[in-house]
């Protein structure tokens, strides 16, 4: 049967603008505190420029060089662009609409307001007139354009103010059209609070449009409008040379702030003389021009949110990460030594994972420590460890991948601070990626060397820890430690390992992998037994993978599959995808897991990975797959998936027209499964400690409690209104 025709598949970049559109519903979602839903409209703008910075910058160089292929749903690249801003341009205008109809006027009734000038009181106007001439005004640079100063550079993401210049003598010359820019400095805090109560802000550029006419003495002001320019940011590194990679990161990051304008965002009622010399001299087409209605670069609501005080009723409420007594208390070698363990972020703390890294620093018998490292905070705990350890004599390699998007230079930082510690550190394997989050110690014990391992799903980052959703497991599996050790010789020298005991890797292997896992549900199917597969991920976008998925269904396997972003397979397709369902969820928690379960005649085979199924990560990257071989974790894992998949207030099904509705909760129990998850963190992690569970018997005298997955009576909530 032939699962490739074009309409079975929905476009990539169309795709993933509807999953920011499932953020853009949860700033219009009343259920949501009304400080979060501002916080998710701005998350809305960080995510578009994104997009704008590598995937529409992406499919303007294939148009420039003249490609003219499809991809699988049978669009060029020049078609894709004309739907892509058609798709964006709405997108903006109910950006813009849900700010200035819903969020404003509520930011108001709650007394947080956002003002311009004509709303100051005397008190407050007089302490923008200070702070503009005594800390702005010295550090602003208006930059005139004319036959002897060429029209300036604009960098990507920055404010600007464009404005049309008149000489005040009235004489009518050429000076008539003068044009100038000023650049809204972003070495001061976008939003301003003033004086004269709790919550009463406003935006520096509006202050500095107030006065911005003192810096053009002699001349009129006959129009101004702020404006934003997003740049083709994605770096195009050659690795002929590994050992050059760092130098040759360093220098694209220089030259990439010179890339290619992709979009313009003005203010809606911008003059049109001064669109058209923006237009002209920044080479824009008219489909690359974003009017909008409101302040420009929405990603100042994060700002705002974080300076409202005295209301902590409209955020979510804060919460502590669960930590079991044991993983306080006791040596992470001699608790991982006895058995597996099992985090699931952010419910359980990140801290297990700090304290590995904390305690084989001063281990005397640790020997060695080898890590990947992918994206990590700015003040990461773990990179502090990992310096004490070579301090201290231990062997430490540590793979920096400087090719992590928008994180190269944070990583490149951290490369260069970990060699001056006596690190050795390493960059991958030329022209891959190296996304597998894995940690490796070898310690001298007494019946001689032992493995310990942290592998997980996401990043050795203690801040995003604490907002997606990821599982992690610690292991001294003897036959898993043999294939990491083997996974970090291939990274750091020249080794070819034949084959891995239990652990897989891409690209050598996971494709392959998941393909005779899920032919075995097919010949499970065809043998008359049950055929099941469930998977989560952030994006499924890989062809081949969602054909494989497609025979599959096909055959009579039932697929359930979990995906917040991205998903390229059209489902309810007659006779090709008809038993599959595909959800997803957006809310509080960025959703990050990678599961992968497979029946197998009632064996129940569940894996964890860092890859999601896109070609970039089978293909071209190095990620890794690991067993839970615990049948505590593993049911553990089952049981989370399940709650996930009950959800019945934030998930969104997948239609075969490509739309995304809402469960239909009537009759149904209300279960948002983040918040169930954040609300039995304790009790869920706790049936994976037999320690913890005596000590609550031996404390209360009752019996162990046994973790039930879903409530028989969940919290009820009426307050279920869309805007």
């Amino acid at each position: 049967m032939d699962f490739t025709k074009p309409e079975y598949f929905f476009n990539r970049e169309l795709s993933w603008l509807d999953f920011n559109n499932r953020v853009l519903e949860e700033a219009r979602d009343n259920n949501n505190p009304l400080l979060e839903r501002v916080r998710f409209l701005g998350i809305t703008q960080s995510n578009l420029d994104e997009f704008f910075n590598i995937r529409v910058a992406s499919l303007h160089k294939m148009v420039r060089v003249g490609y003219t292929g499809t991809d699988a749903a049978g669009l060029t690249p020049e078609v894709q662009l004309g739907k892509i801003s058609e798709k964006t341009h709405a997108m903006v205008d109910k950006q813009y609409t849900t700010l200035n109809r819903s969020l404003l006027p509520r930011l108001e009734e709650a007394d947080i307001h956002l003002v311009d000038f004509a709303h100051l009181r005397p008190q407050q106007a007089d302490y923008l007139d200070n702070y503009f001439h005594q800390t702005v005004m010295p550090v602003l640079t208006p930059m005139a354009v004319d036959v002897s100063r060429p029209f300036p550079f604009v960098a990507n993401n920055t404010l600007n103010i464009a404005l049309r210049l008149a000489r005040k003598n009235g004489k009518k010359d050429k000076t008539d059209k003068s044009f100038a820019l000023v650049p809204v400095p972003d070495v001061f805090p976008r939003v301003v609070k003033l004086p004269g109560g709790d919550n009463i802000f406003i935006l520096l550029e509006e202050v500095i449009k107030h006065f911005i006419a003192e810096l053009f003495l002699g001349f009129s002001v006959k129009a101004m409008a702020v404006f934003r320019v997003t740049r083709d940011m994605d770096l195009d590194v050659e690795e002929e040379d590994a050992s050059d990679l760092m130098k040759e990161i360093e220098k694209q990051l220089k030259q990439r702030e010179r890339g290619g304008v992709m979009r313009i965002e003005i203010e809606a009622d911008m003059d049109e003389r001064l669109v058209k010399r923006l237009t002209k001299e920044l080479h824009l087409t008219p489909d690359s021009i974003y009017r909008v209605n409101g302040p420009i670069n929405l990603k100042f609501l994060a700002q705002l949110v974080k300076h409202v005080q005295g209301h902590p009723d409209l955020v979510f409420p804060p919460f502590t990460p669960y930590e079991p007594a044991p993983l306080q208390e006791q040596s992470m070698f001699d608790l991982i030594a006895q058995h597996d363990i099992f985090v699931d972020h952010p419910y359980d703390s990140f801290n297990p994972v700090v304290n590995l890294i904390k305690q084989a620093a001063v281990d005397p018998q640790t020997l060695a420590i080898k890590m990947t490292l992918y994206r990590v905070s700015s003040k990461s705990p773990i990179i502090t460890y990992l310096k004490r350890a070579a301090e201290n004599g231990k062997q430490v390699t540590v793979l920096v991948e400087l090719k992590a998007r928008f994180d190269e230079e944070n990583n490149v930082h951290w490369a260069n601070e970990l060699e001056k510690a006596g690190c050795h550190v390493i960059y991958g394997l030329v022209g891959l990626k190296t996304h597998c989050k894995l940690t490796l110690i070898i310690r001298q014990e007494e019946n001689g060397i032992r493995r310990y391992m942290h592998m997980a799903t996401g990043n050795y980052n203690d801040v995003t820890a604490r907002l997606y959703t990821d599982m992690g497991l610690f292991t001294a599996d003897v036959d898993m430690g043999l294939d990491a050790s083997n996974i970090f010789n291939m990274l750091s020298g020249f080794s070819e390992p034949p084959y891995f005991h239990k652990l897989v890797i891409a690209p050598l292997g996971i494709r392959k992998f998941l393909h005779e896992q899920i032919d075995n549900e097919i010949a499970n199917v065809q043998a008359g037994k049950r055929g099941f597969i469930q998977m989560k991920m952030n994006s499924l976008s890989d062809t081949d993978m969602i054909e494989k998925l497609y025979e599959a269904s096909a055959a009579g396997v039932e697929i359930h599959l979990l995906v917040r972003g991205i998903c390229n397979l059209r489902p309810g397709i007659p006779g090709v995808s008809e038993n599959i369902t595909v959800h997803s969820i957006v809310g509080r928690f960025l959703e990050h897991s990678r599961i992968y379960y497979f029946y197998a005649d009632g064996e129940e085979h569940v894996f964890l990975s860092s890859a999601d199924l896109m070609n970039r990560n089978l293909s071209r990257r190095v990620e890794l797959l690991f067993p839970l071989l615990s049948d505590a974790i593993r049911q553990q894992v089952i049981n989370i998936y399940n709650i996930l998949w009950e959800d019945t207030v934030k998930t969104r099904i997948l239609q075969n027209d490509g739309s995304w509705e809402h469960i239909d909760g009537r009759g149904l129990p209300r279960l948002n499964a983040q918040e169930y998850l954040l609300a039995h963190a304790k009790d869920i992690a706790d049936t994976l400690w037999p320690e913890v569970a005596k000590a609550d018997k031996e404390m209360d005298g009752s019996s162990p409690r046994k973790f039930i997955p879903l409530m028989s009576n969940p919290l009820n909530d009426t307050n279920n209104e869309k805007e």
